[in-house]
């Protein structure tokens, strides 16, 4: 008899968490992100929880703060750890969990990247992952010589000559290329020795990696993003990808695309894990579950409200917060950037304010529910129900836990939603591998003797 298929899961820890008033929460120390300990106690449930990773996305800058429309000043992601620096510590208290980090192809060097997450893994005994981006914002530009963002087939040309040097310096050494034979005096077979000596359009890297082959071969691989070029991008180079789909029929046309682009790749389906974000406010009961969401929207401040509004359909700040948005408001275009790209999600939460006529305050806290991702106010029941139907009927492979704070909403997933999910038999009643490939059910890399080899391999994904 064929196993029960099981979820993936992991789960983002967006500083103190996804709800934009998370950080006023009674129960959530307001500079928890800057503490060590508040990251261990995450982890530690996210063990608990039998959870394959942890994921920490990251841009390298303090955003938007030259608007003041945007109210930074009452957010609470202004400040961070940098997040490798952080890996590394937690995989020095955690014994089985994969530790996921964002680090941007356009603004580091392959040789350096490389170097890091491969000692990482190391440390880890084979639990780390990277998140790839090209990056979105002007603010991260900045910060490292440009004037401006980059042009975006550059960053992408870039990132992909970038992951083929990554990989190549992986393969530096074979699993045994280190006999350290006391007696006879050899410590390296130079036989099973890779130089890369790689030269192209936007890198020069001799090699080999310093590090020794990294335990599963190559780190995890994490992408992100809806557009066409983004689920190419995750076809041809991601283990895992990090899906943005706000409701089931969105989230099969999803899938689907993304299976159909592994398969024209020759590459098996289930070698892609495909993981949408939900941010979900748990309760024993309905009543509970409401009762925590309510309270945190009442936490929302207006002025963080109305920056919440900006992006996606300009400034409200002129207009009463207790009386209906005008129709002119959302159906124009807005002034600003939106760098997410929303589609289908924007004309989703237009279509609500036309069908209910929210006002200002109701817009933004129909945005704090979940915009660009599934949120939710439900019991474990309904939750499991969720993701076991989105399992099976072809539009997840797993899912990526926003918690609305931490760590409070972490907890209520891992002591009420676990173990509803290990009832039904989609979840692991203890971890079975010792790598977060094996935990994903992905194989190990194996190693490539020669440099055209690992080349072929960045190329085809």
């Amino acid at each position: 008899m064929a196993k029960k298929r099981q979820l993936s899961l992991a789960l983002s820890l967006g500083n103190l968490g996804y709800h934009p008033a998370c950080w006023r929460h009674p129960d959530v120390p307001a500079d928890g992100n800057m503490r060590f300990s508040h990251y261990v106690e995450a982890l530690k449930l996210a063990e608990q929880g039998r959870f394959d990773m942890m994921f920490l996305a990251d841009v390298a800058a303090t955003r938007d703060l030259d608007n003041p429309k945007l109210a930074r000043e009452r957010l609470h992601h202004i400040v961070k750890h940098e997040p490798l620096t952080l890996l590394a510590a937690l995989a020095a208290v955690t014994e089985h969990v994969g530790l996921v980090a964002t680090a941007s192809t356009t603004y580091n060097h392959p040789f350096d990247l490389a170097r890091k997450f491969a000692t990482i893994d190391h440390i880890s005994g084979g639990r780390a992952g990277w998140n790839i981006v090209t990056s979105f914002s002007p603010d991260e530009a900045r910060n490292f010589g440009y004037d401006s963002l980059p042009d975006g087939k550059f960053r992408h040309e870039r990132a992909k000559e970038f992951i083929a040097v990554t990989r190549g310096l992986w393969d530096s050494w074979a699993e045994n290329a280190f006999p350290r034979d006391k007696e006879s005096g050899v410590y390296l077979d130079v036989a099973k020795l890779n130089v890369l000596n790689h030269k192209g359009e936007h890198f020069s890297v001799r090699g080999p990696l310093d590090v020794a082959r990294p335990p599963q071969g190559y780190p995890v691989a994490v992408t992100a993003g809806d557009s066409a070029q983004s689920q190419d991008f995750a076809a041809d180079y991601a283990d895992v990808l990090y899906a943005g789909q706000p409701d089931l029929e969105s989230a099969r046309a999803y899938y689907a695309g993304v299976k159909q682009r592994l398969a024209a790749r020759g590459r098996d389906p289930d070698s892609l894990k495909i993981m949408p974000g939900v941010m979900a406010f748990i309760g024993e009961t309905e009543a509970e579950a409401r009762a925590k969401f309510d309270e945190m929207q009442r936490l929302i401040d207006p002025k963080a409200g109305l920056g919440m509004i900006l992006p996606i359909f300009g400034d409200m700040s002129h207009l009463p917060l207790d009386e209906p948005v005008p129709l002119a408001a959302v159906d124009g275009e807005s002034e600003y950037v939106d760098f997410q790209k929303h589609g289908s999600a924007k004309a989703k939460l237009i279509a609500r304010v036309k069908e209910d006529r929210l006002t200002v305050r109701q817009l933004y806290e129909a945005i704090a529910e979940g915009y660009w991702h599934l949120g939710m106010v439900c019991t474990p029941v309904q939750l499991a129900d969720m993701m076991e139907e989105w399992l099976t009927t072809g539009a997840a492979d797993g899912f990526i836990y926003l918690p609305p704070f931490t760590n409070g909403a972490v907890k209520d997933f891992v002591t009420l939603v676990t173990p509803e999910l290990q009832r039904r038999g989609l979840l692991r009643l203890d971890y079975e591998g010792k790598t977060l490939r094996d935990n994903l059910g992905l194989p190990k890399v194996p190693w490539h003797k020669t440099a055209a080899e690992t080349g072929r391999l960045a190329a085809a994904g």
